[in-house]
């Protein structure tokens, strides 16, 4: 760990971050270091007790739904009073008059093309250029190796004859309905220029490959009869190359597990690297070094002859820290910590620089796209946009350069969403609900109002269903329709393929222009949806629907009267209990933040803090109103120790949590985020995975 400071214009700034800043960050900008400090100081001077004075209205609001829902158990009974309520707090704002957004220079991408959005750690260069690498994916691969079709492949070694048919004969059938042929099907096509039914489908070619293009979306067929695959196809197709990723999210939030000035810079470091174009991983594979770069653009000639290129990567955005929490890696003059949110707009935007002000690996506009998570309301909204002002002021970007990405994942952004749109309608590119943290603050926000449902049966809830609904058709209203995205959330298992095909396609259907996914497989085969449906078409259609009722989203999903069997009380601290330690004991031992962690039933489930706020906050709901007792919420961890111990067995680096307890950081840490889910700020699980973590890295540099 280090926590060597050095003073910059009053601010006292970890060796190891100003080192980064002055030697690396602000390397070829133009951008004299003392400036940038001192422009920092000062920016910390205008927006950190701002910041500070959003969150206390959060505890503010939260102490009087608590008051409320103490005096009105259950869900409320009568909406108009209970909405008069929430406006006279504030919770609730005026509906802003209509108005279309004006977001402008958005790339492509994220503009106008529908199609799949990874998600991935920025802390790991090898996953990260995975995701910036997935532009561009094999369905023959996706389909043969997952259980996309069926069973997933037992054994990788030797080519099954059988199932390589089955693959193909799926591909054919999926070009039959992308890009028809104008007699017959793909299965029979026998070689040379294929006659489409339209034949402005067919864009380009690259050698024998041939450059197809379908609802703004690209498919590469590759010609090769020397091919293992292609010696056997009668037209020689040796793969079905899909434009998959069009866009991927690197995390510095869920994902990741960064609570100090080390685990900042090498984030912001890779960050850096990518906007550079010169991030690389080299890792031993069957025995051999390999090292991975960034993807090459793809060249083509047009059928006129006009040579031209498509990107090769996809866009990348960056995701920030919310407001919430605060890093060692800074201190104020007062000698408190920095908000973190604050850092990174500023690190983030100067990474973003040596791309715009460079070769434009990145944005092609000259864009800097930055997700925002976690705000709450219109107020918190405004509050960023005019913290990217003085960003862009700082580092001499033209105004709006910035764009945001507001996360719909907070039950007062959701009840104020048009509000919340309105308040950086320059500058949006993009809303996306994350059902998972909005489930944790659904729990959290009416904590007092009673016992709430099973988890499993929240996705049934009438809230959940409005939530959903509300966000394409106000997206919609507010104009982001062909000018920013629409996104919807995680497909959380990613060797489920098959279940994914089957159930994905319902994101595109909603008028989502994208969703996200967990690999550079599954984006492959959800590119296939948006072959299938005609997002543009859809969100016209959902444009001219009625609007999903304020009355149902603010539905609260207490289980009135229900008496749980012990059986149930039991089964459902299990999977929670379960959930909360396969995550925390790899993000407070091995400061990992996401990653395929076995479920109760032994389902890998990509895990990140989202998850962990509902399990942890569903115990602490039912331990409230004696659903269940402390007793049995500690049997229950119990239990489950072990059961996380077996399914890690198999990993050197895994500290065992059964019979050490009382030792075990984090068992510690599992237990505090259930006994203090309810007075943690809005049910977060940051503050005490961060103080955990923070110990584990103090006890493992002690030795």
């Amino acid at each position: 760990m280090t926590g060597n400071y050095q003073d910059r214009a009053g601010l006292r700034v970890d060796r190891a971050l100003a080192d980064f800043i002055d030697a690396r960050a602000l390397a070829g900008t133009g951008i004299d270091p003392d400036a940038f400090w001192h422009d920092l100081a000062a920016l910390f001077a205008r927006f950190a007790p701002e910041n500070a004075r959003l969150l206390a209205t959060r505890d503010t609001l939260q102490a009087e739904l608590d008051r409320w829902h103490t005096a009105h158990p259950g869900a409320p009974s009568d909406q108009p009073e209970y909405q008069a309520f929430l406006r006279e707090i504030g919770y609730l704002v005026p509906e802003p008059a209509p108005f279309t957004i004006t977001t402008d220079g958005v790339d492509t991408e994220v503009a106008q093309t529908a199609g799949p959005q990874l998600v991935v750690p920025i802390l790991n260069a090898r996953f990260l250029l995975n995701a910036a690498n997935a532009r561009w994916g094999s369905l023959y691969d996706a389909l043969y190796g997952t259980d996309a079709l069926g069973e997933a492949p037992v054994s990788r070694s030797g080519y099954d004859r059988e199932r390589g048919g089955a693959v193909v004969a799926w591909a054919k059938a999926f070009l039959d309905r992308a890009v028809p042929l104008a007699d017959g099907s793909w299965a029979d096509w026998a070689g040379g220029d294929p006659v489409l039914a339209d034949p402005a489908q067919l864009v380009g070619r690259a050698g024998n490959t041939l450059l197809l293009r379908h609802h703004g979306l690209h498919i590469e067929l590759v010609i090769d009869r020397a091919h293992p695959i292609g010696r056997d196809d009668p037209a020689g197709l040796a793969d079905v190359i899909l434009e998959s990723a069009l866009t991927a999210i690197a995390d510095l939030e869920d994902s990741i597990a960064a609570v100090d000035a080390e685990d900042k810079v090498a984030a912001y470091a890779n960050w850096l690297a990518l906007m550079q174009g010169s991030l690389e991983a080299s890792f031993e594979k069957a025995g051999t070094v390999m090292t991975r770069r960034l993807a090459a653009d793809r060249s083509y000639v047009a059928p006129d002859g006009t040579a031209f290129t498509l990107p090769g990567r996809s866009l990348m955005f960056v995701r920030n820290v919310g407001h919430l929490m605060t890093t060692p890696a800074l201190l104020l003059p007062d000698g408190s910590e920095a908000p973190e949110g604050i850092l990174d707009a500023v690190v983030t935007a100067l990474c973003g620089l040596h791309d715009i002000a460079g070769a434009r690996a990145n944005s092609r506009t000259g864009s800097i796209y930055i997700v925002k998570p976690k705000m709450h309301g219109p107020e918190e909204c405004a509050f960023t946009d005019r913290l990217f002002d003085a960003v862009e002021d700082m580092l001499g970007l033209a105004r709006y350069t910035i764009k945001v990405g507001v996360m719909d994942e907070e039950r007062r952004t959701s009840a104020n969403l048009a509000a919340c749109i309105h308040a950086v309608r320059d500058r949006i590119a993009f809303i996306n609900t994350g059902f998972l943290d909005r489930t944790g603050d659904e729990m959290h926000s009416a904590m007092q109002a009673g016992p709430m449902i099973r988890k499993g049966e929240m996705k049934s809830a009438a809230w959940i269903g409005a939530y959903e609904d509300r966000n394409v058709q106000i997206g919609l209203a507010c104009g982001l329709g062909g000018r920013a995205q629409i996104g919807k959330g995680m497909w959380a298992a990613p060797d489920r393929m098959a279940d994914m095909l089957a159930q994905k396609i319902g994101h595109p259907s909603s008028g989502a222009s994208t969703a996200w996914v967990p690999s550079p497989t599954a984006a492959t085969l959800h590119a296939t949806h948006y072959h299938d449906i005609d997002v543009a078409a859809r969100q016209a259609t959902r444009a001219a629907e009625g609007m999903a009722s304020l009355d149902a989203l603010l539905t609260v999903p207490v289980a009135a009267g229900r008496n749980w069997h012990p059986d149930e009380v039991r089964a459902e601290l299990d999977n929670n209990a379960q959930g909360i330690l396969g995550y925390v004991v790899r993000w407070v031992d091995q400061g990992i933040g996401c990653s395929k962690v076995p479920d109760i039933h032994d389902v890998g489930l990509m895990e990140d803090r989202a998850t962990l706020r509902i399990s942890s906050q569903h115990i602490a709901n039912w331990l409230l109103h004696g659903v269940a007792t402390a007793a049995e919420a500690d049997a229950a961890l119990s239990r489950m120790a072990a059961r996380v111990d077996a399914q890690n067995a198999g990993d050197p680096a895994y500290r065992p949590m059964a019979g050490r307890e009382n030792d075990s950081l984090a068992f510690q840490a599992a237990r505090a985020l259930v006994f203090e889910g309810g007075t943690q700020p809005n049910g977060y699980t940051e503050p005490l995975l961060h103080r955990f973590r923070a110990a584990a890295k103090a006890q493992q540099a002690a030795g």
